[in-house]
């Protein structure tokens, strides 16, 4: 069964993962979902590329990075986020351009303030092609980016083409 929606989380302007406003960014929409993970969607277009109709490598990361980090807004009131201390990536297949994608992220520990994170790339038929594991340290945003102009360019923008459930292999 598919997990069922249970949240869409903000995104921001600029932002080269999220950015609604980037006309180089990667337009990831993050769905909070049953069982405590986190979903993010998104096309990689040709601008996205390394070799040609592959998605960058480092892309591939950042996109694993910003999931994971995210995780932990899961449920939360407040605005935290999640600061990357390390981080790993382990590449085993492909990325194409030009197809929806899905990434897969969750907490798997979590001591004080510092927690720890892994997550998948999906391709289309499921399988993983890249997998990451991350260290975070949960942090206000206040004491990440100026918070004034941050609130201005971060809120929820829910699209009629928003899903009610994510199928998960």
């Amino acid at each position: 069964m598919s997990p069922r929606v249970t949240r869409k989380q903000p995104s921001s302007g600029m932002c080269l993962v999220c950015g609604t406003r980037n006309d180089a960014g990667l337009h990831a929409s993050f769905y909070e979902v049953d069982g405590g993970e986190l979903v993010a969607l998104f096309t990689p277009r040709e601008q996205h590329q390394s070799y040609p109709g592959r998605l960058h490598g480092g892309l591939i990361t950042a996109m694993l990075d910003e999931t994971i980090g995210r995780a932990v807004m899961i449920g939360c009131a407040e605005e935290v986020w999640g600061v990357t201390m390390e981080f790993t990536t382990r590449f085993k297949k492909p990325v194409p351009l030009d197809v929806e994608l899905k990434v897969v992220g969750r907490i798997v520990r979590q001591e004080g303030r510092v927690f720890e994170g892994t997550g998948e790339i999906l391709l289309p038929d499921g399988e993983v092609a890249a997998t990451g594991v991350g260290k975070y340290l949960r942090m206000p945003i206040g004491r990440i980016a100026d918070v004034g102009a941050f609130a201005a360019d971060w809120r929820v923008d829910v699209q009629p083409g928003d899903p009610g459930e994510i199928a998960l292999p």
